[in-house]
């Protein structure tokens, strides 16, 4: 936590991600994207993440830009230029612009997300943004209880491998397998989710009435600067796609 970013104010981190976000919706232009990503991960030493914790956390991205990218020379983008060729299909600018486009989207996002913690985002909500106490706290509650989806997977895959059950080398069963673990745990998400509601509600949150806060939250200039920041990197996003076009 002692990482510039991580220290400044959730809402005005999250404004940001979404700044530079909408910037990169915008276009499809492989150049444009690589210059934001090259610019998102020039920004990291200032998050705190090292590149390991990057690679642990972020591979699923890396892998679904990689699954557009083949689907979509395989599929689609036949037209522009060619950029490249790879085992014998032509990449066009437009199927490697769309693969970078899913990346550069992602990625502040995660960064973001990676650098707050869920309780002063929450308070910030609350504080700035001026959210519902009760939507902000829910929304603190979702966030609390996901690892805990993830330990339940586990321990349901551990227990049926304990009664015998383990598809093996076979992927059909492996995927007949994770999707009814995957029922299981939406199941027990549901019922999780029901008594957290009504423990909620018995807090008297939904009485519509003010509510106070515990902890305090400020924004500052620092934080100001990161809205600042986002907003001239889209603008220069915005301007670069116009000057290489």
């Amino acid at each position: 936590m002692t990482a510039w970013l991580r220290r400044r104010d959730a809402t005005a981190k999250l404004l940001a991600a979404a700044l530079l976000t909408a910037a990169v919706l915008s276009t499809v232009d492989p150049f444009v994207t690589a210059v934001a990503i090259g610019v998102e991960l020039a920004l990291l030493p200032l998050t705190g993440l090292s590149a390991a914790q990057l690679w642990r956390r972020g591979w699923p991205l890396l892998l679904s830009a990689t699954v557009v990218l083949v689907f979509t020379v395989l599929l689609g983008a036949r037209t522009g230029p060619v950029v490249g060729t790879v085992a014998g299909f032509e990449v066009h600018e437009p199927a490697l612009g769309y693969a970078l486009r899913l990346v550069a989207i992602g990625l502040p996002g995660f960064v973001m997300f990676a650098t707050i913690d869920p309780t002063d985002l929450a308070d910030s909500l609350i504080a700035h943004a001026k959210v519902p106490p009760r939507f902000a706290i829910g929304a603190l509650a979702a966030f609390r209880l996901v690892p805990l989806l993830t330990d339940e997977y586990r321990l349901i895959r551990l227990a049926r491998r304990a009664r015998g059950i383990d598809a093996g080398w076979n992927p059909v069963a492996h995927l007949r397998l994770a999707a009814s673990a995957t029922f299981g745990l939406l199941v027990g998400a549901i019922r999780r989710g029901i008594r957290l509601a009504t423990a909620m509600e018995a807090r008297g949150f939904d009485r519509g009435q003010p509510r106070t806060s515990a902890r305090e939250t400020r924004f500052g200039w620092s934080d100001g600067s990161v809205v600042l920041a986002g907003a001239t990197l889209a603008a220069a996003l915005i301007l670069l796609k116009f000057v290489h076009t």
